[in-house]
């Protein structure tokens, strides 16, 4: 068990390795009952937003929020280590620098050699599965979670939508989720 600023939740850490540095994580509300519908968030790493609180992205923004209502509820965050859109924090820091001249998001992975996203989310349903989670509430703005879900054995009940405002810090780059890579960035 952890307390936190928004409640307290039991961590597992899953790996293949026992003495793995790194491993996905997931936190789980005090009233977490897996045979009912479960609040979940899939959380890909943000060192610069979740841990240092940059204002680059909405990152750091939605994580407290979503540990905010999960540990209102019967609710799971997954934690997935999959820096940078899965490109690894040395090259997300070199994609801001394009980014610094002009490029977004998108196009700095792509000029990078890599997918605009390179992450996956298998691992997040084999996490639900081993925690025997069933149906899910998913709170998300990201289409390919949304349809990695729908192609797997859990039972999708709902998208909850999980909207943080524009700041001119962040706008450029939530305006390329929106345009270019289809967030669902509506209420």
């Amino acid at each position: 068990m952890i307390p936190t600023n928004w409640g307290e939740f039991r961590m597992i850490a899953f790996s293949s390795q026992n003495d793995d540095y790194s491993p996905h994580l997931a936190l789980l509300s005090p009233d977490f009952d897996p045979s009912e519908t479960v609040l979940v968030r899939v959380h890909s790493e943000c060192l610069t937003g979740d841990i240092f609180g940059s204002k680059r992205c909405d990152c750091g923004d939605q994580l407290h929020h979503s540990l905010e209502k999960i540990s209102k509820s019967n609710g799971v965050l997954i934690y997935l280590r999959q820096e940078g859109r899965g490109i690894g924090l040395i090259n997300k820091l070199k994609a801001y620098n394009l980014q610094d001249r002009g490029l977004n998001t998108k196009d700095a992975n792509v000029h990078l050699g890599f997918e605009p996203d390179e992450r996956t989310y298998g691992v997040a349903i084999e996490i639900l599965k081993q925690l025997e989670v069933e149906k899910i509430k998913l709170l998300t703005n990201n289409p390919e979670k949304l349809e990695s879900i729908e192609e797997s054995s859990i039972n999708l009940e709902a998208r909850v939508p999980l909207i943080m405002p524009f700041s001119p810090d962040n706008q450029r780059y939530l305006e390329t989720k929106r345009d270019f890579m289809g967030h669902l960035l509506d209420k």
